[in-house]
């Protein structure tokens, strides 16, 4: 599929040996700054909410700004203290330093790819033509001095000559396109502004489509955008005079709204979504003058796109009565699902499409693990491709006039490796693999699957170094997402590598909200039934306690976004079972996260207060900014957002953070890391990740006992 909609949403082991057999309490002095309180209260279904913090919301005022910088002093201040917090940046910093080439792809004459060198903060795009050697194209690390200006999405016309790319600043979603002329690397007009949520979609050589918002009065960080349109520009003419093609009048209101055109470029397809599931569907014959706009499906019910088309003939990727999805086809002249016939049906495994050198690759996850089947375009089954190991593959799209297709792989011990795929025979090569100073054969990973509160099978992916000694005993990190129909499948991350290169377990179970067992796990997930993400993840930590891969004193919960509020709910739910609590650009205040941004379109996953009093009450319940109690005592937390985050605006993770020092009973630090010029996640530099990671795994060792690094890094002979 090209240009889909886009919508946000949110490793024989050395054990850890402790200087004492019991864990120690830390002996950092913590003095938190003075968080004043300015109670505001809302009345909401007949019951006042009391606020004591909404001044924090205010990311536009001195008082904000001032309180982020006291908060940040005391935080960088306990960190600078943890005695091998250089340590684990000097070997994030070795590690991180190998060379990293993404997949090819082609555009025009030539063969475009990503490649860093190692410690570059943001990856370089190459290309060459035939055998040459290869040309540096663009390097996003020449947009801004201190590398926080990122790339984007990259769009080529139709023969490969004009260049449309989207960049972002400090990490915010609002973006700029920029157009370049391919060959000669001239910028050719105007920087187009203020687009967001956007893919770029090229219409033949002449223009190209995008969607953004009208810019918020107010802070463009914080306030509410919930009318996104479609535009189209016309190459050599002034972004003022884009013609708005959906989403201008009230009937076609849409919080998402994006488009994309068939390779042929003969149909315009147009999304409209008013949350992150769900959308409406629309063809526009663009080889017609005048073509009216025809409806394929004017609900939300189900998640559907148009993945390819020959002639009049779609071939659609649906949801629809088919919780794991399906491909179906119809003629365009009459589209509506009445008329849809199965092409590849519906399984017992979810899957997804691409296409590519006139095939399609039916990607399924068999318990959160890829299996990749090939068909052609009249529904024939080729073959299975064989991949290369257990894990997860991406890849195989490309042209339809494409010889060669290009795949990935990798699993949380492998590092991402890809592969040149002739689509003929079914046979590869390899393409690129990393060198890198890590030896994946020892370490290992186990599938198991464990019972939730209700009597529900969830699958969990352990990883460790082999011959780690099950003593309850072993550091371990147990992170989850748990929403949004997303799927956490088995990839490699050097940050992970360092902490199970320490001893560490690292733990990732496939909650409910997910989307690894299609709609139905996704929807058990949600509003009224969101309670059991948290009791999946309470039910993994029990398991790894239980099994003795660890112990309540050594176990650490992680997660971002999304997962950021499994971590909040969790910690404030069940404060006992954990040592170390580390929230990432959470959604902690969720009687008010609608009111943000795009927030409003998470209400598909989370419902809002104003649905109900049942449900405002159910999102009362575990809301972790209201269910922070005074006098408990909290585990060890370090909550992490950004200043510019302008995704899960920052006053969530303020208020909790305010919320858990004024009630904290016990010694355990609660500290927030807050950014600076940093966003939601996307394109922060190789640099600050670095620095983000020490600092996360130092905090985690110094809380759970150590005073040194279970397995430090060989001094290096000084010559």
């Amino acid at each position: 599929m090209k240009n889909k909609l886009i919508i946000p949403i949110l490793l024989a082991g050395t054990l850890f040996v402790s200087c004492k057999e019991e864990i120690k309490q830390r002996n950092i002095e913590v003095n938190y700054p003075e968080t004043a309180k300015k109670p505001v209260t809302d009345t909401i279904f007949e019951t006042a909410v009391v606020d004591n913090y909404r001044w924090l919301e205010d990311d536009r005022s001195k008082e904000t700004e001032n309180w982020v910088k006291a908060e940040n002093a005391v935080t960088f201040d306990y960190l600078s203290k943890i005695p091998y917090r250089e340590q684990l940046k000097e070997r994030l910093s070795e590690l991180w330093n190998y060379e990293k080439v993404g997949t090819p792809f082609i555009e025009g004459n030539y063969t475009y790819f990503r490649k860093n060198d190692g410690l570059q903060n943001q990856s370089v795009i190459y290309r060459k033509k035939g055998d040459a050697e290869p040309e540096v194209f663009l390097d996003p690390n020449t947009f801004s001095e201190d590398a926080t200006t990122s790339l984007g999405s990259l769009s080529f016309s139709k023969d490969g000559k004009t260049l449309a790319y989207s960049i972002s600043e400090g990490g915010s979603d609002w973006r700029k396109i920029i157009i370049m002329d391919a060959e000669s690397k001239i910028i050719k007009e105007d920087t187009l502004v203020d687009v967001k949520f956007s893919g770029i979609s090229w219409y033949k050589n002449e223009g190209f489509y995008y969607s953004s918002y009208d810019k918020p009065k107010g802070s463009e960080l914080s306030a509410k955008t919930d009318q996104h349109k479609l535009y189209y520009h016309k190459l050599g003419t002034s972004q003022k005079n884009d013609a708005v093609i959906f989403g201008e009048i009230p009937s076609e209101k849409h919080r998402y709204v994006g488009g994309y055109l068939t390779e042929d470029d003969k149909y315009l397809v147009i999304t409209a979504s008013t949350s992150t599931s769900g959308n409406k569907l629309f063809i526009k014959d663009l080889s017609k003058s005048n073509s009216k706009l025809v409806t394929v499906i004017n609900d939300v019910k189900s998640d559907t796109y148009i993945a390819e088309s020959r002639g009049s003939k779609l071939y659609l990727v649906t949801n629809l009565n088919a919780p794991n999805k399906k491909v179906v086809t119809v003629d365009a002249s009459n589209p509506s699902p009445e008329n849809w016939k199965d092409f590849i049906p519906e399984t017992e495994n979810v899957l997804s499409l691409n296409s590519g050198a006139g095939y399609f690759f039916a990607e399924y996850m068999v318990d959160a693990v890829s299996k990749v089947l090939q068909y052609d375009f009249d529904g024939k089954l080729i073959r299975e491709v064989k991949l290369p190991g257990v894990g997860s593959s991406g890849g195989f799209g490309g042209k339809t006039d494409a010889k060669e297709l290009y795949f990935s792989f990798t699993n949380y011990n492998t590092p991402n490796s890809s592969y040149k795929f002739n689509p003929k025979d079914g046979t590869y090569t390899s393409y690129w693999k990393p060198s890198i100073a890590f030896n994946s054969n020892e370490y290992e990973s186990k599938q198991v699957f464990y019972t939730s509160k209700d009597g529900t099978k969830v699958p969990m992916i352990i990883t460790h170094k082999k011959g780690v000694e099950l003593n309850g005993k072993n550091p371990t990190i147990l992170y989850g997402y748990g929403g949004f129909n997303i799927s956490l499948t088995p990839s490699f991350s050097i940050a992970n590598a360092i902490w199970m290169e320490q001893g560490g377990i690292y733990a990732v179970p496939n909650l409910r909200g997910g989307g690894e067992y299609g709609k139905k796990w996704h929807d058990a997930g949600t509003q009224l039934k969101k309670q059991n993400v948290f009791d999946d993840f309470i039910a993994a930590a029990e398991y790894l306690i239980a099994e003795k891969y660890t112990s309540s004193d050594f176990l650490a919960i992680r997660g971002g976004s999304n997962g950021g509020l499994l971590v909040g709910a969790t910690m404030t739910q069940r404060p006992d079972l954990m040592k170390v609590a580390l929230p990432a650009v959470g959604v902690l205040d969720m009687l008010r996260y609608h009111t943000f941004t795009a927030g409003a379109g998470w209400a598909y996953d989370y419902g809002t207060a104003n649905d109900s009093k049942e449900m405002f009450d159910y999102l009362k319940g575990y809301s972790p900014v209201h269910n922070v109690k005074k006098g408990t005592k909290y585990p060890a937390t370090m909550v992490t957002t950004g200043d510019h985050d302008d995704r899960v605006v920052p006053a969530h993770s303020f208020k909790f953070a305010a919320e858990l020092q004024d009630k904290q009973a016990g010694e355990n630090p609660v500290l927030i890391r807050i950014e600076t010029n940093a966003g939601h996640g996307a394109g922060t530099p190789v640099a600050k990740t670095i620095e983000q990671y020490s600092d996360i795994f130092g905090f985690t060792l110094y809380n759970m006992g150590f005073d040194q690094l279970p397995n430090p890094p060989k001094e290096k002979i000084k010559s």
